[in-house]
């Protein structure tokens, strides 16, 4: 399996308040990348699986969504995770 809960704990460790933070902007942006990652990696490989580019261009929307939120209410965490994920708009 790709994602471990050990993968989860970091993740949210690192980006989120503690490792049981799962619901903050940050944390959640940070796993939906980190599913983009490995979808991209996954479709590089698999040219014809349209079911999964289906979910990847979902899970695109939904971090775009996060990250437009966190731009409205606070700008200096939007600017903080887009650098350290590096996300480009």
């Amino acid at each position: 399996m790709y994602l471990t809960s050990e993968v989860k704990k970091d993740l949210f460790k690192k980006f989120g308040k503690s490792e049981s933070d799962t619901g903050s902007s940050e944390s959640q942006i940070a796993l939906f990348t980190h599913r983009i990652n490995y979808l991209t990696e996954h479709l590089k490989q698999h040219k014809h699986d349209n079911a999964t580019r289906l979910g990847l261009l979902k899970l695109v929307g939904k971090r775009r969504r996060l990250l437009n939120y966190l731009l409205k209410n606070d700008i200096s965490r939007y600017r903080a995770i887009i650098a350290e994920l590096n996300i480009r708009k």
